[in-house]
């Protein structure tokens, strides 16, 4: 084979850019999961840190 024929061989496969796209969507989903989790979990550390205030005030 010669060069040309490997460049458009190489063009032409879509496994790679499969694999890609998958990664691409599961590093999307990943930081939209640690995000939501992120503001989560400044919340509840807000809920407990009042209540725990309540308790040592009464």
């Amino acid at each position: 084979m010669n060069l040309i024929n490997r460049i458009q061989d190489f063009a032409r496969e879509e496994d790679g850019v499969a694999a890609i796209e998958y990664a691409l969507v599961a590093s999307l989903i990943a930081l939209a999961a640690v995000t939501a989790m992120s503001g989560l979990g400044t919340k509840l550390g807000q809920f407990f840190t009042a209540i725990g205030n309540k308790l040592v005030t009464t």
